[in-house]
């Protein structure tokens, strides 16, 4: 299966910027709303460490980091909104530009070296963004929620398929749910094409991203369970309908975004779709052989190549080889097919125009993002 971790946005220079601390900010005469923000300023310490790990993708610490995450939005939102109310409109501002909230971005194009998207070079040379809105800090920790569930589901996918479906599903609830949140209009403090994780259009993307893993999962255990060709034919096509939707997104007129993304995530996606309609077309020749109908299987496994042929190659290794290992065994299968009509079925072989089109059945769904509210009253009256 084709794997590619999305790196993590990042929120400091340890070296350069001061730790953002909600409990000191303002002094509030209430103990307990001063109590509350210093709980608040700990939990985003923990999640300022996880995203700053040098290593990532064991289950295990990313279960922590998951954790961690799930322990600071609760509290995030009851800031939220508590500062939302009309009687702490005057005090919103003020204490949202104290705290100079800072992300860098992990997706834009001028994040990365000549030679790919890396997560080292993201440690290495982030630019960092301010923005005076408390929902730029809760997208971005979304975002990240979002990131480490599809991070949970990439290690799980070895020794738990439904799992790691399951999470997939997870994250791509939670990046939909960013698509529809409601935000401010952040041009202001920074350019959007910087920025793509702040756009509806890249995390519906993503969303639409997640569901096609879940479903390349999904596919695998069929193929592991031993269902039929043509179940396994409709399964990889829905993986290439899900990334042709995420394509679609990334790349619409409306979306000034596209040029700016990372060339290596949209390597991946290219080659993820390409690699599963590959898939398909092999197992629905399969069907058909099944089924008696040699020449039609064989016209579809060339159809298949010659589009193989075209698509263009992914640079990057790993991939490549996946791509072409798949290429090869659909030769493979093309070649013992016509050895066999020649020697015993002497089927005719259908024009292009003549062959069954692979259908898709997009199974896997997104499982809705639920946030949990604590509901506590902060009371922001100055000492």
């Amino acid at each position: 299966m084709v794997r590619y971790s999305i790196p993590i946005p990042k929120t400091k220079k340890r070296r350069c910027f001061k730790q953002m601390d909600f409990g000191n900010v303002f002094k509030f005469k209430k103990k307990d709303t001063t109590y509350e923000l210093k709980n608040l300023t700990i939990k985003r310490k923990q999640v300022e460490d996880s995203i700053n790990r040098t290593f990532h993708g064991v289950e295990a610490v990313v279960r922590e980091d998951l954790v961690r995450i799930e322990e600071y939005l609760p509290s995030l939102q009851n800031l939220i909104d508590n500062l939302n109310k009309p009687c702490n409109r005057e005090i919103n501002s003020r204490f949202i530009k104290a705290l100079k909230i800072r992300w860098s971005s992990a997706l834009n194009l001028h994040c990365k070296p000549s030679s790919g998207l890396s997560l080292t070079s993201i440690l290495k040379s982030p630019i960092f963004f301010q923005v005076c809105s408390i929902m730029f800090e809760l997208h971005m920790v979304l975002f990240i929620y979002a990131l480490k569930l599809r991070e949970k589901a990439i290690a799980l996918v070895s020794t738990d398929m439904v799992e790691s479906a399951k999470a997939y599903r997870e994250a791509a609830g939670v990046f939909d749910h960013l698509s529809k949140l409601g935000h401010p209009d952040y041009s202001t403090w920074v350019p959007i094409e910087k920025f793509p994780e702040l756009t509806s259009s890249v995390c519906s993307s993503l969303g639409l991203l997640c569901l096609a893993e879940g479903q390349a999962v999904t596919a695998n255990k069929a193929k592991e369970k031993g269902k039929s060709a043509n179940l396994l034919a409709k399964l990889h096509y829905g993986v290439s309908q899900f990334v042709a939707e995420a394509n679609a997104s990334l790349l619409s007129k409306t979306n000034i975004q596209a040029k700016e993304l990372s060339s290596r995530f949209l390597d991946y996606v290219s080659t993820l779709g390409a690699l599963h309609e590959l898939k398909s077309e092999k197992h629905l020749a399969e069907s058909l052989e099944s089924e008696g109908q040699v020449g039609e299987a064989i016209g579809v496994l060339r159809r298949a190549l010659a589009r193989a042929k075209k698509t263009t190659q992914s640079r990057d290794e790993t991939w490549k080889c996946m791509f072409n290992n798949e290429r090869g065994q659909v030769t493979e299968v093309m070649n013992r097919y016509e050895r066999l009509n020649k020697s015993m079925m002497l089927q005719r072989i259908p024009l292009e125009a003549e062959l069954p089109n692979p259908q898709g059945d997009k199974i896997v769904t997104l499982i809705p993002y639920l946030l949990i509210k604590k509901g506590k009253e902060l009371n922001f009256e100055l000492s």
